[in-house]
């Protein structure tokens, strides 16, 4: 149990990974401990909203501290650190207006994904969630990043992107000019909606489509392998788009060294992608050591806040 001094005279950090599913948020003592934490729906400005963001966010922080160690008292901030998803300059611009919480710093949500691939070190992580990207530390220390382009246009290997393709060979499927391959039916039961027509007016018309859309990648996932050989081709050819990426940057920021490479999010850690990954280095003789990571994002948030 916390005594009131404690609280009073030791000032405490609070870490955010703002996402498009979901956002975490942890408050961590002195020690590096996590006293709190949080969890609200996604953030990211392009899906849920510029206009909705910052209030999923100021929510969260708010039942954050609420659950503080001792109830009632809100806990010194010494620093407040928000690594999130979307426009850079838009969480810039909205971390400048918070008050309250010591030092403000805003980030892209890839700085935790490589903290825990790297730990500081040279070297680069490939992550797939709702959306993807890769980034990179630099030899001279520096931070890249690559991707993350978004689910309009386009993010390989992420959700939206292997949940787009499954959905277009599903409708395929249910119009008749595509073998059924259990993506068609698959859709079918994920939409709860029985035909082509209604399939294709949902996903051009509901505002939620992108969230379900996403939601697909899952069953594309766990469809692929022999007995369902376009979702097979599916994840492949994403994949290797997601590959491909990511050796443009080893290339451009390491030439032919050999660098550790993490994989993160649930997606790539499928036994079926991790052995598709594995085979896509070798096939392209791509120079890097791989790290399949399942530690959750937060936890490198966690290690950041631990280094101030």
């Amino acid at each position: 149990m916390y005594s009131v001094c404690a609280v009073v005279t030791h000032s405490y950090k609070i870490g955010v990974d703002g996402g498009g599913t979901k956002t975490e948020l942890i408050l961590v003592d002195a020690a590096g401990t996590i006293v709190a934490r949080h969890t609200a729906s996604g953030c990211n400005p392009s899906q849920c909203g510029p206009e909705n963001s910052p209030q999923i966010l100021q929510t969260g922080l708010t039942a954050l501290l609420d659950t503080a160690p001792v109830p009632g008292l809100r806990p010194p901030v010494s620093s407040l650190h928000l690594y999130m998803a979307g426009s850079p300059a838009f969480w810039t611009e909205f971390a400048a207006t918070l008050t309250g919480y010591g030092r403000v710093v805003a980030a892209a949500d890839s700085i935790p994904v490589l903290e825990l691939a790297t730990a500081g070190s040279p070297g680069l992580v490939l992550h797939a969630g709702t959306g993807s990207f890769v980034a990179a530390r630099a030899p001279d220390g520096t931070v890249h990043y690559a991707g993350g382009l978004g689910w309009k246009i386009g993010d390989p290997g992420s959700g939206f992107d292997l949940g787009r393709r499954g959905i277009a060979r599903a409708l395929l499927e249910l119009q008749g000019w595509a073998a059924p391959s259990g993506l068609g039916a698959a859709l079918q039961t994920h939409t709860g909606l029985a035909d082509y027509a209604a399939n294709s007016q949902f996903f051009y018309n509901n505002p939620t489509a992108n969230v379900v859309m996403a939601a697909f990648a899952p069953q594309v996932v766990a469809l692929a392998g022999p007995d369902c050989a376009p979702a097979q081709t599916i994840l492949t050819t994403a994949l290797a788009e997601l590959v491909g990426q990511a050796r443009l940057v080893t290339t451009r920021l390491f030439g032919d060294a050999t660098v550790p490479c993490g994989v993160s999010g649930a997606l790539l850690n499928t036994a079926l992608a991790v052995a598709t990954l594995k085979d896509l280095v070798a096939d392209h003789r791509w120079p890097v050591t791989l790290n399949f990571i399942t530690t959750p994002p937060i936890e490198g948030v966690r290690r950041l806040l631990a280094k101030l």
